[in-house]
């Protein structure tokens, strides 16, 4: 009985670290959408431990974790995520990034939804030298939204 307790202690703490971990990087899985006074759409980030944007969202209906980066042109998704959701590559490009110019593979994405906000027709780049679960949510999205930063909170508004 006493081992027996001590199994389940572990795992309990394992079960609790382990969500404590997730909710670290990601504190935004359940993002919250609201209505502003002006009838938009607002959805509330919240920075991660790393003062990242991060937040569960959905591609052509498909679950997502999306790294909001003002940076990319497009958004971005590794091949590995892009395959699992049966994106199609379409013509080879070049984009420049911090690690030198790179092989992706343009694609158009139906829709894209994080909370409340949704968007449609989006261009998006596939890049198979991607080692990342996330998908860069880069300037072919954002700029279809407005967005503001105060302190370690990011508000997106459509």
């Amino acid at each position: 009985m006493f081992v027996l307790a001590w199994g389940v202690l572990i795992l309990l703490l394992v079960l609790f670290f382990n969500h404590w971990l997730k909710e670290q990087q990601n504190p935004n899985r359940q993002p919250h959408s609201s209505k502003s006074a002006m009838g938009q759409i607002e959805v509330t980030l919240k920075a991660n431990k790393q003062h990242h944007y991060v937040v569960n969202g959905t591609i052509n209906g498909h679950n997502v974790v999306f790294l909001l980066d003002t940076g990319a042109t497009d958004v971005v998704i590794p091949s590995v995520i892009a395959q699992a959701i049966g994106l199609r590559s379409g013509r080879k490009n070049y984009a420049n990034t911090a690690n030198g110019a790179v092989a992706v593979y343009a694609t158009v994405l139906d829709n894209v939804q994080v909370g409340d906000i949704k968007l449609s027709n989006i261009t998006a780049s596939i890049n198979p030298g991607m080692q990342m679960n996330a998908v860069l949510l880069g300037m072919s999205a954002l700029r279809k939204i407005e967005f503001t930063q105060r302190g370690d909170t990011l508000t997106l508004r459509q």
